[in-house]
């Protein structure tokens, strides 16, 4: 770090480095020191964590792998930014560390990846974690960098390879996570955040709050330009935020296939509101944020993707449609003054035959919900309502649509349940002119 700070209003067991324009992250004094003997870094892997103790360790090892296999050569940092754990995560990541060369192919034992584990600041949340990951990237200069989830079970060392290569072999600036899924899993994703963005930006980032991703060093020093840290991108939104500001930003965007993402799958019918709040509150705001540059956007373009697919086994997701449908139709009864202002009488109308219907025939039409979003987006632009409150009652809708897609793709296999996606995205990118035309 730059010398010439100051420790003297410092909190005890803290120095305050120099903090550039825009940094307000003070590491402990023994994360500072560290800094200072590693001075500088070639790749960074962050691993954000709270309360992990029972799975870090496999990802903690499966990260040393991937570094000592492919990039043998290079000076790495693995930094776990810890949300206040009290299970002994942080003593897991301290103690978790590579015994055998030999049975992982490697013959000749490497230097083993610096570890730095510490407290994050901040907000709880995602966010806060990967701010101080992106503090610690500038601070050591990295080339490349990457972030994995810290309650996986299906990551591999080829996730390493996968996501760091493209950064430090062909200059991709952003690598987002490729996986293959259960059906049933990541809805948010499936009906909202993915066909939103791709017609948005234009780009067809399948995952773009997959949780794992690779960027460079350039990219975590834009980052932290911007001034996000007190909203909720410090939380559940940073995904969606790390996505859009590189694609926005005309970074160099690839993807990169990883098997199977396997880590707690829940429910969708379950009480997701709060998630689904950051989540889609983020993505709105970088509506405001991106607007010169979404709306000269038409179609959209794959981006290169690197790894070999391949079919993998899947976890079943439990699903509880009735739940959904039940929540749903409450939702027609308690936010019907909420649903008219936002969306119009013609649209709820829609909505209220969809009511009518019993569970078995029950269908939530792709040109309706791509309209919902598409005004859900239109009102939280407007202010026509508190954004917490809009977006919250969008959530009886966002579960609807979920046990139609649920009912849909019951008896089809994944390629199948994944080109009806893919039709969704289509009808969002054909009905843009409508979000464009009403945005004023």
């Amino acid at each position: 770090m730059t010398a010439g700070a100051s420790a003297s209003t410092a909190a005890p067991g803290v120095v305050a480095p120099t903090i550039l324009p825009g940094r307000t992250v003070i590491f402990r004094k023994e994360v500072q020191q560290q800094l200072e003997r590693i001075s500088k870094a070639d790749i960074l892997i962050g691993i954000p964590s709270y309360n992990n103790a029972g799975t870090i360790g496999h990802v903690v090892r499966a990260v040393q792998v991937g570094l000592a296999k492919y990039f043998p050569d290079r000076k790495a940092v693995i930094v776990n930014s810890d949300g206040g754990s009290v299970d002994g995560t942080t003593e897991v990541v301290t103690g978790t560390t590579i015994e055998d060369f030999q049975s992982i192919l490697l013959h000749h034992r490497v230097e083993p990846a610096m570890k730095i584990v510490t407290p994050y600041s901040g907000i709880p949340g995602k966010g806060s974690a990967f701010r101080t990951v992106f503090e610690i990237a500038e601070a050591l200069n990295v080339k490349g960098c990457a972030v994995v989830d810290s309650d996986l079970r299906s990551i591999t060392p080829e996730w390493i390879e996968l996501l760091l290569k493209p950064i430090m072999e062909s200059d991709f600036d952003y690598v987002a996570p490729l996986y293959h899924r259960h059906k049933f899993d990541g809805t948010i994703t499936n009906s909202i955040i993915y066909p939103l963005t791709r017609a948005l930006y234009g780009k067809r980032v399948r995952q773009p709050i997959g949780g794992d991703f690779g960027f460079s060093g350039r990219v975590a020093k834009f980052y932290l330009t911007k001034d996000v840290w007190e909203t909720d991108v410090a939380r559940y939104g940073i995904d969606i935020w790390m996505t859009t500001t590189a694609v926005a930003n005309n970074f160099k965007i690839a993807q990169a296939f990883l098997g199977a993402k396997i880590h707690d799958p829940k429910d969708p019918g379950a009480d997701l509101s709060s998630m689904l709040y950051q989540v889609v509150n983020a993505a709105f705001e970088l509506m405001e944020t991106y607007k010169n540059e979404w709306k000269q956007v038409r179609g959209s373009l794959e981006v290169p993707t690197f790894g070999f697919r391949y079919t993998v086994g899947l976890e079943h997701v439990n699903v509880n449609v009735d739940r959904m449908l039940n929540v749903f139709r409450e939702g027609i009864e308690n936010l019907r003054d909420i649903w008219i202002e936002v969306l119009g009488s013609g649209d709820f109308r829609d909505i209220e035959s969809l009511m009518r219907r019993s569970n078995a025939e029950f269908r939530f039409p792709k040109g309706l919900w791509t309209r919902i979003v598409y005004d859900y987006a239109i009102a939280f632009h407007k202010k026509k309502l508190p954004a917490r409150h809009l977006v919250k009652s969008l959530t009886p809708l966002y579960l609807g649509k979920t046990a139609s897609f649920i009912k849909e793709v019951a008896d089809k296999g994944p390629l199948e349940a994944e080109e009806e996606i893919d039709k969704l995205c289509m009808v969002f990118e054909e009905n843009k002119e409508y979000l464009t035309r009403s945005w004023t």
